[in-house]
């Protein structure tokens, strides 16, 4: 560490390095510092280069630096086992994007190498700060939807584009991996370990293509929580819609960091993803004394540098990891289970 600032290396110089990396990473400044960026062709990247931050298409830069105390993964799936195996044996903590790995097999070795070494290992579960799922998790805690009985969540596009253009079916390139691992951390987290799980993972164009589609169910006593998500979806379902015995809440727009990132409106402007009221939800229930009301509640703010927060706290304070390996090891399990009947 450098002035107890963490110093980082970053393996791909992609859109995930550039877009969900960097814009949140650089505003913790007094917590950390990005030194090296590793691409294999790095000369030839469309992103701009940053000042100060050294570019390289030598691996050893990172690898073989003393100072450089994390590697953070952000390259296609299939390098992240051997990229985030190669940095904790080279004693650097590390921070690989998801899915994590391509089978919870290879997440269990990982974690057990990162434990044996007593280095910090996670994946970079940033869907745990949006806006609309913290939003969630306000209304639930009021107390104002009473027991909780079901909770929908939906993650829908009109891409058909992307499936017709398979011809083939790979497990980690699925729609369940790559989205899944989005919407099931969020339930773990919150929820934690299922009593039981229910499948419904398709592929809408038949054997042999893309799987495009999924409905898990997961069951919490009476609660039931659905993760929903199409590719065919022309208009999408709402965001988050949650029932309890005494009301439900509905929200219909997801968080808006991803919306500002891709126009380049980055986290050093105020409003960045700032939900305006028109993109509040609506809580509809009766009170204590069986009134109905119904009310819009101010979205919660998200913030994707918080995964980087609760890294700099377990790593420099001791703090337990936030995102924790049976979390993700348990997610992993859900994704295979979810795809291994395709073909």
């Amino acid at each position: 560490m450098i002035n107890n600032k963490i110093v980082l290396g970053y393996i791909g110089n992609g859109k995930s390095t550039n877009r969900y990396h960097l814009p949140f990473v650089l505003q913790r400044k007094d917590k950390f510092i990005v030194k090296t960026i590793y691409n294999p062709h790095i000369h030839h990247d469309v992103w701009d280069k940053i000042e100060g931050i050294n570019y390289t298409e030598n691996q050893d830069d990172i690898f073989l630096d003393d100072e450089i105390d994390m590697v953070v993964v952000c390259t296609g799936h299939h390098y992240h086992y051997e990229y985030t195996k190669k940095a904790l044996e080279h004693n650097k903590h590390c921070l690989c994007e998801k899915p994590f790995m391509e089978n919870s097999q290879q997440a269990k070795e990982i974690f057990a190498l990162a434990k044996e070494k007593g280095l910090y290992c996670s994946a970079y579960q940033n869907r745990r700060y949006d806006s609309d799922f913290l939003t969630v998790q306000k209304v639930i805690e009021s107390g104002k939807l009473g027991d909780l009985l079901e909770l929908e969540m939906h993650f829908d596009y009109y891409r058909p584009e992307i499936p017709e253009s398979v011809d083939h079916f790979d497990p980690a390139m699925s729609y369940l991996y790559g989205h899944g691992c989005h919407t099931l951390d969020q339930v773990i987290s919150y929820f934690g370990k299922p009593n039981d799980i229910h499948y419904d993972v398709r592929q809408l164009l038949g054997s042999g293509r893309m799987n495009d589609y999924f409905d898990l169910d997961l069951y919490y006593g009476t609660l039931k929580v659905s993760v929903k998500s199409s590719y065919f979806r022309v208009k999408s379902r709402p965001s988050f819609i949650v029932y309890g015995k005494k009301g439900m809440f509905e929200k219909y727009s997801k968080d808006r960091q991803e919306e500002h990132l891709k126009l380049f409106h980055m986290p050093t402007n105020s409003d960045f993803g700032k939900d305006l009221p028109e993109h509040y939800g609506t809580l509809t229930y009766y009170d204590d004394e069986g009134i109905y009301r119904e009310e819009k509640v101010p979205t919660v703010d998200g913030d994707y540098a918080r995964v980087y927060d609760g890294i700099y706290d377990s790593i420099v304070y001791g703090k337990e990891q936030v995102i924790q390996p049976w979390q993700t090891i348990l997610q992993m399990e859900m994704l295979e289970t979810g795809v291994k009947d395709l073909k």
